[in-house]
């Protein structure tokens, strides 16, 4: 990549055409109608997205593996009905919690570490951990008084004995909440200092432990061995986070620096942010009581059909979101609009022509990739057909979801969380109504179709809202 960043060439982009890259994204050369600055930092985001990407498939890997022993191993069944419906509460806290600092600390830990050095970096960082673990504590308490009322809520449709193994199930795996939120954290940090490789792949230590305890363990444990693999899994992600910061010569510590400017920024900022959290990562908490509500398996069925679609997503939306936000952040610290604006253009493009044709393909082979990843065991023909459908539906939203992810970047850096908390408002209230009408004609495939004509509706306000926050920012 140094290469490419000295030479006006697409030299350092190896697999690339010069000629398509030239179309695709012009932003990339040197010397046209943008600034090598401008250039220089579209090459960053890409190389980036290339390390991400590369690590965040390799992950994906390991966890369709998991999927695939898991789904030998369950099937459909009561069990791992129950484990959805008990991991569902932690998951939701965690991506609210910890994804929400995330946003509201970054563009100031960046603004923080440019203007007044690491030392004020540091501090920030380990004022932060504290309000999150705190946080984190008080939920994961909270949530562990509510599991007997909220779990008989969401498995609405489940008998005594399996909302019982839901409520085992969900006490083993509570500790995953204030461990991972704070993990992910750490891995943010990683990325604002441009070690991307390390924060992408640490999380496949869940699965790849999830891999080894099930297929040793499940005969003689069941369900529970899928449980505690979890719990192992994120405690060795940690252990990796943890080393690799300590390397950086960031300490992990938590230690109250008080309420100075730049924590009361992040307080601030994140607000908002938790409550468009929660309403957005409550929809899949509404899609899996949904879906408890039609026939036995509907829920397994659902999170079988997520899968590829996830997979993909992920690694779109990680790779992107991951390598935009840290120079998001340092465009708006220096005030840099025009390169802004042009990495915005540059990468909408680029998405788009890239994820179209992906989701034509993907949903065309639906079938065939469900048979092949997990017709075995105790999934059987009737089984793919079920989950085809619903995998169909759900991998529509491609294209929308990871550009939008693009614009939700841009209105992070520019610490305008309110609009993302109005658009998260939005999305769950039609996200409801939406599952609702089409359930009653197709299922869980109907939920999947909701899903996807949601992150279509997200896309079109982003991209307005994005365009109109840029512009306030410009003029002030």
């Amino acid at each position: 990549m140094e290469d490419a960043r000295k030479a006006g060439t697409f030299a350092g982009l190896p697999g690339w055409p010069a000629s398509v890259l030239k179309r695709v994204v012009p932003a990339l050369q040197v010397g046209d109608r943008d600034s090598w600055q401008e250039g220089s930092v579209n090459r960053r985001i890409f190389s980036a997205i290339l390390t991400v990407g590369a690590m965040t498939i390799v992950v994906k890997l390991v966890s369709t593996a998991k999927e695939i022993v898991v789904a030998h191993q369950f099937g459909v069944g009561d069990g791992l009905d129950a484990f959805l419906i008990a991991f569902l509460l932690p998951s939701v806290a965690i991506n609210v919690i910890a994804g929400s600092f995330n946003a509201a600390l970054i563009p100031t830990y960046i603004q923080i570490r440019e203007q007044q050095g690491s030392r004020a970096a540091q501090r920030l960082f380990s004022s932060v951990m504290i309000c999150s673990g705190l946080l984190l504590v008080t939920v994961s308490v909270l949530m562990a008084l509510a599991a007997p009322r909220a779990l008989a809520s969401l498995g609405s449709g489940f008998g005594p004995e399996k909302l019982e193994l839901t409520r085992q199930l969900f006490y083993i795996l509570l500790p995953t909440l204030p461990l991972s939120g704070l993990f992910v954290t750490w891995a943010a940090v990683l990325n604002a200092g441009g070690r991307f490789a390390l924060a992408a792949i640490s999380p496949m230590m869940t699965p790849l432990t999830a891999i080894i305890v099930v297929r040793e363990l499940s005969g003689s444990w069941g369900v529970y061995s899928l449980a505690i693999a979890m719990v192992v899994g994120v405690i060795l992600e940690g252990l990796v986070l943890g080393a690799a910061l300590r390397k950086q010569g960031i300490s992990v510590v938590p230690r109250w620096r008080g309420l100075d400017s730049a924590t009361k920024q992040v307080m601030k900022q994140y607000a908002p942010m938790i409550v468009g959290g929660c309403l957005m990562s409550s929809t899949g908490l509404v899609d899996q009581a949904m879906a408890a509500m039609l026939s036995t398996g509907s829920v397994s069925i659902l999170n079988y059909g997520n899968k590829v679609s996830s997979v993909v997503i992920g690694i779109g939306s990680v790779a992107l979101s991951t390598a935009v936000l840290p120079q998001f952040s340092r465009m708006v610290a220096a005030e840099d609009w025009a390169a802004a604006r042009n990495t915005v253009k540059t990468y909408t493009r680029l998405t788009m022509i890239a994820t179209l044709p992906l989701t034509l393909v993907l949903v065309l082979a639906s079938r065939q990739l469900v048979g092949l990843l997990f017709q075995h065991g105790a999934f059987n023909e009737s089984n793919t057909i079920a989950v085809a459908s619903v995998q169909s539906m759900y991998i529509l939203q491609l294209p929308f979801f990871v550009t939008g992810m693009l614009f939700v970047r841009l209105i992070s850096a520019l610490k305008a969380n309110h609009v993302l908390m109005w658009g998260t408002t939005i999305s769950f209230t039609l996200n409801i109504t939406l599952n609702y009408l089409f359930m009653k004609s197709l299922g869980a495939s109907g939920i999947a179709l909701s899903t996807s004509v949601v992150y279509l509706c997200a896309f079109c306000y982003l991209r307005c809202m994005a365009k109109r926050v840029l512009m306030k920012a410009e003029c002030v």
